[in-house]
């Protein structure tokens, strides 16, 4: 009995460290790349990411995830999303990944993992043609300017940082660009890539409006992935580095005519940590 016994135990410790060595490689956080990945964008901004003619997502975001795609031989679902929604999504598992000229912050770092940064931007002053002697957030607060920023952005995020100044959040850059042309805002703040719309697209639009000043922030843009997937992450990484190396990130940025709104930035350059 008691050598039955010992015999037993031998066999189910046996089988519970085999089950307990596999499992890993079974959930969700593995870390193994899926064969087809899905990657969700906010289309409501031309050149980056924007809903075409034909209903379909199109842009610089988009060819950007296509060059990674067939470098990594990885099949691309892409998914237009409110910006509202697009960082959680990613967070509860709707995606693989996001791009959508999305900051690499310190904040967000701590629920999703970044990859290298593909394009330099910043935020930018617009306000309508004849507005005078405006450049700097100072001008904004001592002529007691109401600006407007699309909520959840860095823009709002940079107003909310600088209470002083009357600001009203919207739920899209172009909302906000609206109510500046119509007078119920002085400004608009936001990513400087955000008059490229207007300049490519809305020319009547374009021509009731401008960016002034300097472009006030160093922003980096990264692809988004979920914590629980560091091989992909590894695998876009690796994809990047090919696609700037070999310029098909410059050839990207000049089909799209980003222009200085988004630069590429350097080898090995990285957003400040902190």
């Amino acid at each position: 009995m008691f050598r039955t016994q010992q015999h037993f135990s031998f066999w189910y410790l046996l089988l519970l460290m085999t089950l307990l060595a596999l499992f890993p490689a079974c959930g969700p956080d593995s870390g193994s790349v899926p064969k087809k990945i899905t990657v969700a964008t906010d289309a409501t901004l031309v050149p980056m990411s924007f809903m075409n003619d034909q209903n379909q997502i199109d842009g610089f975001d988009r060819a950007l995830m296509e060059a990674i795609a067939k470098e990594t031989g990885l099949e691309l679902e892409m998914v237009n999303v409110e910006w509202t929604g697009l960082l959680g999504g990613l967070t509860t598992g709707k995606y693989d990944a996001a791009i959508s000229s999305i900051t690499i912050l310190e904040e967000r770092q701590k629920k999703m993992g970044f990859s290298a940064p593909y394009l330099k931007s910043g935020l930018a002053i617009v306000v309508r043609k004849e507005t005078g002697g405006v450049a700097t957030m100072e001008d904004l607060l001592n002529k007691n300017m109401v600006v407007g920023a699309q909520r959840g952005t860095t823009a709002y995020f940079f107003l909310k940082d600088h209470p002083a100044i009357r600001s009203m959040g919207y739920e899209s850059y172009g909302h906000a660009v609206q109510d500046l042309i119509k007078g119920e805002l002085d400004a608009v703040l936001g990513e400087s890539t955000g008059t490229l719309y207007y300049k490519n697209k809305d020319k009547p639009v374009f021509e009731k409006i401008k960016m002034v000043g300097e472009i006030l922030t160093n922003e980096y843009y990264g692809i988004a992935v979920r914590k629980d997937n560091p091989a992909l992450l590894k695998a876009l990484n690796k994809a990047l580095k090919t696609l700037l190396a070999n310029g098909t990130v410059e050839r990207l940025h000049q089909q799209w005519d980003l222009g200085q709104a988004a630069v590429i930035p350097s080898p090995g350059e990285a957003p400040p940590a902190g």
